[in-house]
């Protein structure tokens, strides 16, 4: 008897994602040739003229369609479309709406995840448009490599703490494990989700996805950079042209993620040291006019 395919529930959040919805989604079953794969789609902006196009796209692809009440944020959205899940699929993978995934890609994650029992969450190589490798798989925010990153990353991109807090893959990647993966898409096991209560809704944007890598490796679990799966990320994740309320924002939660692994009043002075370097960051970025903002 052949044994059944593994389930897995393809999970993304569109606000006005028409553009790049439908190579998304076409994209799905050819990644998962091996897997039994499922569409779950969280819709943060319900009242946009798109929602009628988005819907027929996702219902042709077999899909399910949940629209917000609100927009409460990624993180939020994500957790409401997993709350619908069936209880007995037992991946996730949790994506963007302009990600591309290659042929085989969600079969390369499952394979990794059943493979590596202490493995939590598996993400691929995220290839941007010029064809370069995110650097995806990155180390936790500390003291030291926080504050240097915060510090000098748009100023000195090749500085040791961003470095260090960055990860960069370089030509030939190899599978490796990681503090936290990008947001972008991963490979997540359903029952650590559930077990970590999902993301922290507290963040609006940003962070969500260090802060549950975080916890996944605080509980025990590894994050696994798999580099075998490969997807395409069209959006890019640049900031540049963003308006400087979201650079405020990608700061804020930073100063939440740092606020949370350093409480207690005995380190408020790291606190204090951290979130002066964020300030500084986001002030010298706006005055340039953006950048990345991670």
């Amino acid at each position: 008897m052949t044994a059944p395919r593994p389930r897995v529930a393809v999970v993304t959040v569109s606000y006005d994602s028409l553009a790049v919805l439908g190579p998304f989604l076409d994209s799905v079953p050819a990644a998962a040739a091996r897997t039994d794969a499922s569409v779950h789609l969280a819709d943060n902006k319900p009242d946009s003229p798109q929602r009628p196009a988005i819907e027929s796209l996702v219902a042709a692809a077999g899909g399910h369609y949940l629209p917000m009440t609100s927009n409460l944020g990624y993180g939020h959205a994500v957790n409401e479309a997993v709350a619908t899940v069936p209880a007995d699929v037992e991946f996730l993978l949790v994506t963007n709406p302009d990600v591309v995934l290659s042929p085989g890609s969600i079969d390369i994650l499952t394979d990794t995840l059943i493979e590596l029992s202490d493995a939590a969450v598996v993400g691929p190589k995220i290839l941007e448009l010029d064809g370069s490798a995110y650097p995806s798989a990155r180390s936790v925010p500390s003291i030291r490599n926080g504050v240097g990153h915060a510090l000098f990353a748009n100023i000195w991109p090749t500085n040791p703490w961003t470095r260090s807090y960055r990860l960069e893959v370089g030509e030939h990647p190899v599978r490796r494990d990681a503090g936290w993966l990008s947001g972008s898409c991963f490979l997540m096991r359903r029952s650590v989700f559930d077990q970590l209560g999902g993301f922290d809704t507290g963040y609006f944007m940003y962070f969500e996805d260090v802060d549950l890598g975080y916890r996944v490796g605080k509980a025990g679990w590894r994050n696994v950079y798999e580099p075998a799966a490969e997807v395409l990320h069209t959006g890019a994740h640049s900031t540049t042209g963003e308006s400087v309320r979201m650079l405020e924002a990608h700061h804020a939660s930073a100063k939440r993620f740092l606020a949370k692994k350093y409480a207690g009043p005995l380190l408020w002075p790291v606190r204090a040291v951290l979130s002066l370097g964020l300030t500084l960051r986001s002030a010298l970025v706006a005055r340039r006019g953006g950048g990345r903002s991670g």
